[in-house]
């Protein structure tokens, strides 16, 4: 349980160390953000397919053969939905360019923009903390630990993209980290809810953990690489991804 606790501030953590990083670095080029952004994207990739969907189908094939993998494909399906639903239900931007940011007429309707851009990153934390939970529940704590250091290292871009628009749009220093803390605080909850729903049932969790990777690959898809090859830079973010995919296949192999 400490360990859990643990991991889930060092995953929320991440966040507020890339915000930090965010202060010193306030005018990020796009081209810069959508290769570190297209980087996360591979590790999260890597970390959804090999730390999550297939331990889904490995443990499924324990419990019962015949079902695992429809169970991992449901689980996989259920989890894109659920974002997908959030993504209706809850007012949020999906991109936010650094023009719109800088022409936006009016400080008041700027602002608005840059927090429902924030809205977004703090919805999509939700799913990466419970996919870092659930890895625990696999027991091989090494390869949990892994997926978390994996989704920590994607959120250290991610903490830096949102400072900037926050700054440009005239937010406080001080309002600023603690919006960027509370999206941080958002996985950390998200972790303890993924370890303890795994924690009550050792049953659900093949489907926990198809689910945990469905939300991830849905949020790739749906969020990153859209983002990423938007700004001219397609080539540089194909590779940064690849690069990404790749450090995170050696890490699950040496340190899980």
């Amino acid at each position: 349980m400490q360990m859990v606790l643990l991991t889930a501030l060092g995953v929320g953590g991440a966040t507020i160390i890339g915000a930090i990083m965010g202060f010193a670095f306030k005018k990020i080029s796009h081209k810069f953000s959508d290769i570190v952004l297209s980087f996360a994207a591979g590790v999260m990739l890597a970390a959804a397919v090999i730390g999550l969907i297939l331990p889904s189908v490995e443990y499924g094939m324990e419990q019962h053969a015949a079902f695992a993998i429809p169970v991992a494909v449901i689980g996989i399906f259920c989890g894109a939905l659920c974002l997908n639903l959030m993504d209706k239900v809850v007012p949020h931007l999906h991109r936010l360019s650094g023009a719109e940011t800088e022409t936006h007429p009016g400080k008041t309707a700027q602002l608005n923009k840059v927090l429902l851009f924030v809205m977004a990153i703090a919805i999509h934390n939700l799913p990466e903390g419970i996919a870092a939970g659930v890895g625990f529940g696999t027991g091989n704590n090494a390869e949990a630990l892994t997926i978390a250091a994996g989704i920590a290292l994607q959120n250290i871009p991610e903490g830096m993209v949102i400072i900037g628009p926050m700054l440009a749009a005239g937010m406080r220093p001080g309002r600023t980290l603690a919006i960027a803390i509370a999206t941080g605080v958002v996985e950390v909850i998200g972790t303890m809810l993924g370890y303890f729903a795994v924690s009550i049932s050792s049953a659900i969790l093949p489907f926990a953990l198809a689910f945990a990777g469905g939300t991830m690959l849905y949020v790739i898809s749906d969020e990153m690489i859209p983002e990423t090859h938007a700004h001219g830079c397609e080539r540089a973010s194909t590779y940064s991804l690849l690069i990404g995919f790749c450090l995170m296949l050696a890490m699950s192999h040496y340190l899980g």
